[in-house]
């Protein structure tokens, strides 16, 4: 028998089955829930904070390697500068030791002359003037080393062809700063003419004349070195390419070695003053002017001797020039011997040394 208590309990049972059933399902099935709340309208777009960080973010980067490579370049040019300065150092030294040999040579052939009382010297020539008394005579040597071949050149007497003037007027009249006698001449109709073969300026003044007599050409080269000798034929000559140069006698030294002087030569007169050129090996020239106070055989040098001294100085070949009352030398605008004739003879040709 159901009791009334037993009643309600399975009535309130029923009705809260339902509920209890459905409270069962929900907490065994949970669905996730999404919440939308449309937010994305309202996130940051780019502007300029984002911008200006992206740009230094790329200059950092730019910066570092700009330094990287400064660095790089900095250790580069430290490499060329020192390698540079060894390249310099390896070229001064070895032009130092490429000219040793000169200069020794240079003092060797410096040392047998003495000390130059005067000197000139310039870019384009230096010309050393010494004394010379070796006990029978006296005289002027002039070393000179021409560091432009236009340096030197030949004067022709002013008026051309048949004139003549002195060598300190030939000096003056172009501007040189010392000057020789060079060849021999020979008087005719009142006019003095230039000896045998004479080139000035690169031309034949007279055309070419083969060697006689003894008569030797002396001059210089197109490439600035002393030629000379006896030439039988124009070609022979021209072989040398001579820029300007004259005739006299006889020749002295032919590489190294004295020649024969011709008897006839040695004592016509025995005496004189004298004016000898030469050339060294290194083509530096050498000139040496004899004094003497007249030409009667009883002052000044004789050939003989004249190419004693050249072999001597070290000389390799050498040439005599006009002597007695033509012998004249002129240095730094003065006349530096004393012509045997009181004052200087006029020649129709003279070398001469620009500074």
């Amino acid at each position: 028998m159901i009791t009334p208590v037993k009643r309600v309990n399975r009535f309130f049972m029923l009705v809260t089955a339902p509920f209890i059933g459905l409270l069962l399902c929900l907490s065994l099935y949970r669905t996730s829930l999404t919440l939308d709340l449309g937010t994305q309208r309202f996130l940051p777009s780019a502007g300029p904070v984002q911008l200006t960080s992206g740009i230094k973010g790329q200059l950092d980067t730019a910066q570092a390697s700009a330094a990287h490579t400064m660095k790089s370049v900095s250790a580069s040019a430290k490499l060329y500068r020192e390698t540079t300065a060894t390249m310099n150092a390896l070229v001064d030294k070895a032009v130092t030791q490429a000219s040793r040999p000169a200069l020794i040579y240079n003092r060797r052939i410096t040392a047998k002359l003495g000390f130059p009382f005067d000197v000139i010297n310039s870019s384009r020539i230096r010309i050393e003037l010494y004394r010379v008394n070796p006990g029978d005579y006296t005289g002027y040597a002039m070393k000179i080393k021409l560091r432009d071949k236009a340096a030197m050149t030949m004067s022709l007497g002013q008026e051309g062809l048949g004139s003549s003037e002195t060598t300190l007027q030939a000096v003056n009249r172009y501007g040189a700063v010392a000057g020789i006698n060079a060849g021999g001449f020979a008087d005719k109709g009142g006019r003095r003419y230039p000896l045998s073969t004479t080139i000035v300026e690169g031309q034949y003044v007279t055309g070419f004349e083969s060697s006689f007599k003894d008569l030797s050409f002396v001059g210089l080269s197109k490439e600035g070195r002393l030629i000379g000798g006896k030439f039988y034929s124009r070609e022979q000559l021209d072989k040398l390419e001579p820029a300007f140069g004259a005739s006299f006698v006889p020749v002295l030294l032919r590489d190294g070695l004295k020649t024969e002087i011709p008897v006839k030569w040695e004592m016509s007169p025995k005496r004189a003053p004298r004016t000898a050129i030469g050339r060294y090996k290194d083509d530096q020239l050498l000139i040496i002017v004899a004094e003497g106070y007249n030409e009667s055989g009883s002052s000044g040098a004789t050939l003989e001797e004249l190419q004693d001294k050249l072999y001597q100085m070290g000389v390799t070949d050498a040439f005599n020039l006009d002597g007695g009352g033509s012998s004249s030398l002129v240095f730094d605008g003065k006349v530096v011997n004393q012509p045997s004739d009181g004052t200087l003879r006029r020649v129709p040709t003279s070398f001469l040394f620009f500074k």
